[in-house]
């Protein structure tokens, strides 16, 4: 796997004058960026909207990243989507502190891996379709257990049952 692609942003400008601020707003097509239940469509827009501030050793990246995303609701297993947003303060320089700032290179800085990490770590890790799902509907796909009921009689297996769909995978499942 290469790495993020580059997005690189020159700040020789407000690099002559300490404190000098630039406003900035750059994308990045997403390639790759998934949890196991959520994922960003590939070529979907990681945008980022912020500024830039000059400061004796670098710059400080202050903003939002938006990061459109798709996937299942954890709950009902409807299709889901949303934007999700996260607000970033990071500081470029150039010698950078292994994890805690960013590289500044010969007056410009790459803010794609900035807008990869913040986007894949934006996704929600258990997306809901409304914060008051109840999940499938019970009355619609009752539960019912094939084998044995009560204890010691076998269930019976009424051919008007309503049944999930998305459980049909099993059905070919056989287990020793």
């Amino acid at each position: 796997m290469t790495g993020p692609p580059e997005l690189l942003v020159s700040v020789t400008e407000i690099r002559r004058r300490l404190g000098s601020r630039l406003a900035i707003e750059r994308q990045l097509a997403a390639e790759g960026l998934s949890l196991p239940d959520v994922r960003v469509v590939d070529g979907a827009d990681v945008v980022l909207r912020g500024e830039l501030e000059s400061i004796s050793d670098g710059v400080v990246l202050t903003g939002s990243v938006h990061v459109p995303w798709v996937g299942s609701c954890r709950r009902c297993l409807k299709d889901v989507s949303g934007l999700a947003s996260v607000e970033v303060r990071e500081v470029y320089e150039s010698r950078p502190v292994d994890g805690e700032t960013w590289p500044l290179v010969d007056d410009r800085i790459d803010v794609g891996p900035l807008l990869r990490d913040t986007g894949l770590l934006a996704l929600p890790l258990a997306p809901l379709c409304d914060p008051d799902c109840a999940g499938p509907a019970p009355e619609q796909f009752p539960a019912r257990t094939s084998g044995v009921e009560g204890g010691s009689e076998p269930a019976e297996d009424s051919a008007d049952e309503a049944r999930d769909p998305r459980w049909a995978a099993l059905d070919d499942l056989e287990l020793p």
